[in-house]
């Protein structure tokens, strides 16, 4: 994985890589030669008493060593070039893979472990490589290159350095074949933690209100004392490996020195022949070294690249780049043809033969119970759902035949969980429409009833929310997403029960607005009878089927479902016989109409004589 990973993202930079290679070559080459040279001074100079030979070679020592610094210098400049780009590459594909998954996917990751691999693990790898375009580079040249010229000045003492090498990497090689295993344990372990974390910060609220913050400081300590051992059991090889490494090293040094003596006392060496000898193999044994370091860096980086790979190889199970339609035949119409989807694994359909259509300009309201399929169905038709069997039209054409920047174009959504950005609302609001207007975005905000709230603060539209909205009530969150979806002027707008902060008052205000000021289709998932009933076209979703539709009055008198929902929020019908006309009467009065107009006293207001209505008249029903 780690080399697929590097040919990827190397190949855009070979000329860069060039230049590295170059000038680490004529680093290390003046490193060989240095010995050589040092050597020849204590022969030929020191030994002979030529003051002139000596400082010959020493001014080539010097010059060689200059040389040696701006080559270092040119060559790690172009490593750090190579890597920071390199991981910039990565991320941006890690990126853009992520931005394209689907529901399928997004589960199968999660989002701890998708934000840990994209940091964490494209941290290991780029300081992988910035490691090893200097140290990997070097190491090999050098080991090779001290080993040859080594055999050249004293082929008698080589077997001390093969001796050495040999034990030396088969050290090496037994413990780094034990921390593959231990890295990839460490890396899910900081995963794991990394979930509890995330978990613990987004529901603080929760665990503060059951008293639960034992129970969460008792789960983190498990998990960091589980990231702890696995860490621990790392550092353990790493601590074995530097004593070992060490002290072959040592051990080879002395041998050579007491080896080399004893050939010079027998006239078979010269000193600097010797001392060239132990240079190189210094210079030999520090390759190996710094392979030894760089091979305790490949097991982690090895695990990180392949987590990274996996996710950038992932291909979503859903298409959505593929598509032609660029031109919709009747734009903003919505038809749903025998859709039927079943989730992974499932053993029934959560949508089942639904069949109804929306035109241009209309409002749709799907209503039902709890667990109905309503949302799955909003997600169908906004394509984070694939149909499994079926058709999902949109504006005339097949939603899976649009071109991606006609289906990016099709829709104001706003899911039913609110959410709003950390930034300012300006910032919000441009989101779908980076060219809107202050005009437009204040227009929006009248809209979803946000531009009282907005106007109090002092800087207004350039006013900062938190990450999440966080500093907002539900009810403020829920319509500044309103304002962000109608700011985008799109043909369809779909709101997942995105009501349901909002109080009857709020609601119905919105609505109204909603009817006059755009043009656009509405598609509107709810479970209250006030947000359906003015609508154009009611769907009753019942079980992922679609029961009954038709408009209020039509099901009132033909859907027995429906009338069951409308009877469960307004209370028994006003006319005591019963009449479908008396619990329209009652349904109207007691919910309003389209308009926004209150509830008359049929509604059982203190005007006749029914109980006095409680919670506020405008704004959020709760936080």
């Amino acid at each position: 994985m780690l080399l697929a990973l590097l040919r990827r993202y190397l190949r855009p930079h070979l000329p860069m890589l060039a230049v590295l290679l170059a000038f680490q070559i004529l680093q290390i080459l003046g490193t060989l030669l240095l010995p050589n040279i040092n050597g020849r001074i204590v022969d030929e100079g020191v030994a002979a008493g030529d003051t002139g030979t000596v400082a010959r070679l020493g001014g080539l020592m010097l010059g060689i060593a200059f040389g040696q610094v701006i080559a270092n210098v040119i060559a790690i400049i172009a490593g750090a070039f190579v890597s920071m780009a390199a991981a910039r590459d990565v991320r941006a594909d890690f990126f853009a893979a992520v931005q394209g998954f689907g529901r399928a996917e997004t589960a199968r990751f999660g989002a701890s472990t998708l934000v840990t691999r994209s940091t964490n693990d494209i941290r290991q790898v780029q300081q992988f490589l910035t490691m090893a375009l200097s140290i990997m580079i070097m190491a090999p040249i050098m080991a090779l290159g001290g080993l040859a010229l080594a055999l050249a000045q004293d082929l008698a003492l080589s077997w001390v350095i093969l001796a050495t090498v040999a034990v030396l990497v088969a050290v090496m090689a037994v413990l780094v074949m034990r921390m593959v295993p231990s890295f990839r344990v460490m890396q899910d372990r900081i995963d794991a933690i990394s979930s509890v974390l995330a978990q613990q910060l987004a529901g603080l609220r929760v665990i503060r209100a059951f008293t639960k913050e034992d129970e969460e400081r008792a789960r983190f300590a498990r998990a960091n004392t589980e990231l702890t051992d696995a860490q621990l059991r790392v550092g353990t090889y790493f601590v074995a490996l530097f004593p070992a490494v060490m002290t072959l090293v040592n051990a080879g040094t002395v041998a050579v020195v007491w080896f080399g003596a004893q050939q010079i006392q027998a006239g078979a060496s010269q000193i600097g022949t010797v001392m060239a000898f132990i240079q190189y193999l210094m210079l030999i044994l520090m390759g190996v070294v710094m392979f030894a370091f760089m091979s305790m860096m490949v097991p982690r980086a090895q695990v990180a690249a392949g987590r990274v790979l996996e996710v950038i190889d992932t291909r979503p199970e859903m298409d959505r780049g593929h598509g032609t339609v660029e031109r919709l035949p009747s734009p903003g119409t919505i038809a749903f043809d025998g859709v039927a989807f079943r989730y992974p694994g499932a053993r029934r359909c959560v949508v089942e033969d639904v069949t109804f259509a929306v035109p241009a300009g209309a409002t749709c309201a799907v209503i039902g119970s709890t667990g109905a399929g309503k949302s799955t169905l909003v997600q169908l038709l906004v394509r984070l759902l694939e149909p499994t069997a079926g058709r999902v039209s949109v504006g005339g054409a097949d939603l899976a035949a649009l071109a991606p920047e006609v289906l990016a174009g099709q829709f104001g959504y706003v899911p039913q969980r609110a959410y709003v950005f950390g930034g300012t609302v300006r910032a919000n609001l441009a989101l779908g429409n980076p060219t809107a207007s202050d005009a437009l975005m204040w227009s929006a905000l009248e809209t979803a009833q946000a531009a009282e709230f907005v106007r109090a603060y002092a800087d207004g539209l350039d006013h900062v929310i938190n990450e999440g909205g966080t500093d907002l009530s539900g009810g403020q969150r829920q319509r500044l997403a309103i304002a962000m979806a109608v700011c985008r002027e799109a043909p369809i707008l779909v709101f997942d029960d995105s009501f349901s902060a909002l109080d009857t008052a709020t609601d119905r205000a919105v609505r109204s607005a909603l009817a006059a000021d755009t043009a656009a289709t509405t598609f509107i998932v709810t479970q209250r009878v006030a947000s359906a009933m003015a609508a154009d076209l009611i769907v009753v979703f019942e079980a992922g089927r679609v029961v009954a539709q038709g408009t209020h009055t039509h099901l009132l008198e033909d859907s027995p479902i429906y009338r069951d929902i409308v009877s469960s929020q307004v209370g028994p019908p006003a006319d005591p016989s019963g009449a479908q006309g008396g619990l329209a009467d009652a349904a109207q009065a007691r919910l309003g109409g389209a308009d926004g107009t209150a509830p008359g006293p049929a509604a059982g207001g203190p005007a006749a004589g029914g109980p006095t209505p409680k919670g506020p008249a405008v704004g959020e029903a709760g936080a």
